[in-house]
């Protein structure tokens, strides 16, 4: 069983949705209906500063990578997205707002830094909003009727080129073309109201976000969150997808184009909400409805071992080509 290895009050007034650490893992912030964030101290658990300024239940918190100083972005119920910026020490002011969406804004997610100060943002509007810094302003590209039913969730890929790529090449070239690679893989997944997650991409030469696949074997119910498993060195990319129709699916690409297949389907008695991969992508998160979380790991032979507890709380159907039993 997993153990608690710390715990302390947020001192939050109702039920907290969101909890991200930043970079370096020493703090941590929270987000919550009452309508705040909070950022704490990992270590001992002190209340560093409450950002208030939303005027609904906050969704989501995500930070910025600190080459970029310390930033936050936050989104809300109240149809706002918030950018935050640590001014002085435990100081923070909004430096950018945009209250321009029609319904709940549900999820922000930073793009990888090698892509700059990028943010996504995903409406119950159905739209999705990405936020640009150039020439010291904001600029905001929009996607419209992403899931026109409304956006839960997004989550980007990651930036990293193939190592195998990297190494069959002089280390000059391979840089050149690492730079290269990561400029023409903007790339970020999304799951909506319509039960589907899709993938999107920027066409540099259009400076447009072009929709490149929507996945053919959908949910039979909302798809809550989408994760992008981080870059090991690997070709291949992997998506897990939560959904309220109980299960948890794991997408697969061999290499950017061939299309996406589902290698597996972990199926729950509850709806699950969120998924959530480990640094380095062998490790998934699931946080189910039945308030409870499990972690999932790919043995060598395919097969995914719940680490929580002997007695799985869901179970993995044979992957493909597998025989049951065996």
């Amino acid at each position: 069983m997993a153990k608690t290895t710390f715990a302390f009050d947020t001192g939050h007034g109702e039920m907290i949705h969101d909890t991200q650490f930043d970079y370096y893992g020493k703090h941590v912030a929270t987000a919550s209906s009452d309508r705040t964030i909070k950022i704490f101290d990992v270590a001992n658990g002190q209340l560093l500063s409450t950002l208030s300024g939303h005027e609904g239940p906050v969704w989501q918190v995500s930070w910025a990578h600190p080459k970029f100083g310390r930033l936050l972005a936050s989104c809300s119920y109240s149809r706002q997205v918030f950018i935050w910026k640590e001014t002085q020490p435990n100081t923070w002011q909004i430096i950018f707002q945009d209250v321009d969406f029609q319904a709940s804004v549900n999820s922000v997610a930073w793009a990888p830094h090698e892509s700059g100060l990028l943010l996504a943002a995903a409406s119950a509007d159905g739209t999705i909003a990405l936020y640009t810094y150039q020439d010291g302003q904001w600029v905001k590209q929009t996607i419209p009727e992403a899931h026109p039913s409304g956006v839960n969730s997004i989550s980007w890929a990651p930036a990293t080129p193939s190592a195998a790529k990297a190494a069959a090449m002089p280390s000059a070239a391979a840089a050149a073309a690492a730079a290269s690679e990561t400029a023409a893989t903007r790339r970020f997944a999304s799951g909506g109201c319509d039960n589907r997650v899709k993938v999107w991409h920027l066409d540099a030469s259009k400076n447009q976000w072009i929709e490149e696949k929507t996945i053919d074997a959908v949910h039979g119910d909302w798809v809550r969150d989408v994760a992008w498993a981080p870059s090991v060195g690997l070709a291949t990319q992997v998506i897990a997808s939560a959904s309220e129709d109980r299960t948890v699916a794991i997408w697969e690409e061999r290499e950017q184009g061939s299309g996406w297949e589902k290698k597996q389907e972990f199926q729950f008695d509850c709806k699950v909400w969120s998924v959530s991969w480990s640094v380095m992508g062998n490790i998934l998160a699931v946080a189910q409805g039945d308030n409870k979380v499990s972690l999932w790991k790919q043995g060598v032979d395919g097969k995914w071992i719940n680490l929580t507890s002997p007695a799985a709380q869901a179970t993995a159907p044979p992957a493909a080509g597998e025989i049951a039993g065996a």
